[in-house]
């Protein structure tokens, strides 16, 4: 037996004296060429807070033309329902006036036009001559995803809030095989602390990639993911001139918006975006057509009864 293992040893000794086993483990070598390997750059804490925050404080309003596509449901509701492509006129500004009229296309009737001033919405379906009104708070999801669908959920996205110094924000790396992200994480609580928001930043250009918010106890309400940063069509400054270098210069033209609890996502592609113009506020103003049904959302049903 000590015979067999001293031949085994000597056999194993001249495989690797020759070649025959690869040396330190390596199996195979590949040199990538400098023009293929990933840009990956070093940004701080303060820096990322500072460049989130510049677009947060900077963006006003916006006034953008949009390709948006709902899909409603997912697998684990057991349905999806995928809705034809609509072109939108988006309006937003803050502090929290948006309006979004949808047309078909080709023949550019109103598949719906909706509106939010932060404390109450309204969502106007001209085909089933539906009003529908209801407080921006109000936590009665329909069984009915599309239904789910809130034009302050698209400001949310839109204008962001800017984190205040007194709130508590974290920095970590996420690598993977396809990028590597620096994670932006506020904090909320004192005694209990929970994640507030996220904001993921791609290392290749340090734009940001991603923006998750939660609720109380972990509850994902929204994840945005955002590409295809762009300079904006047009940008101006508050008073109607030219805005400075400094100011923010480029938007996302690639926008999706996740609500899971809601059960439906929100494809928005830009084809014109102007930043910070004046908007009148007579166009954020949705006044109930006339014939249609009023329609109150999130009531208890003890509330619908006269």
């Amino acid at each position: 037996m000590v015979r067999v293992n001293k031949c085994l040893l000597l056999a194993t000794l001249a495989a690797i004296s020759c070649g025959c086993v690869p040396k330190n483990g390596v199996t195979g070598h590949t040199k990538i060429a400098t023009s293929q390997i990933p840009v990956v750059k070093d940004a701080t804490r303060d820096e990322l807070l500072e460049a989130y925050n510049l677009i947060a404080r900077a963006t006003k309003s916006l006034n953008a033309t949009v390709e948006l596509k709902p899909t409603a449901g997912s697998k684990y509701s057991g349905v999806i329902d995928e809705y034809h492509e609509v072109k939108a006129f988006l309006l937003a500004a803050r502090p929290a006036e948006i309006r979004v009229i949808g047309q078909a296309p080709v023949i550019g009737t109103t598949v719906f036009d909706m509106a939010s001033d932060g404390e109450t919405f309204q969502v106007s379906i001209p085909s089933k001559k539906k009003f529908l009104v209801g407080a921006v708070a109000a936590e009665r999801p329909s069984s009915k995803p599309i239904e789910n669908l809130r034009p302050q959920h698209l400001l949310d996205a839109l204008l962001w809030p800017e984190i205040r110094k007194e709130e508590s924000v974290t920095l970590r790396e996420f690598n993977d095989e396809n990028a590597r992200y620096y994670v932006l994480t506020v904090l909320r609580g004192g005694y209990q602390v929970e994640v507030l928001r996220e904001i993921w930043f791609d290392r290749s250009d340090l734009q940001v990639k991603r923006m998750q918010t939660f609720g109380p106890k972990g509850l994902l309400v929204s994840d945005v993911h955002l590409g295809a940063w762009q300079p904006s069509d047009v940008v101006l400054a508050q008073n109607g001139s030219a805005a400075s270098p400094s100011s923010v210069s480029s938007f996302p033209r690639t926008i999706r918006i996740e609500r899971p609890h809601d059960d439906y996502k929100l494809d928005l592609q830009v084809t014109k975006v102007t930043l910070n113009d004046a908007i009148p506020a007579e166009r954020f103003k949705l006044e109930q057509p006339a014939g249609s049904e009023l329609v109150p959302v999130g009531e208890s049903p003890e509330k619908k009864q006269p």
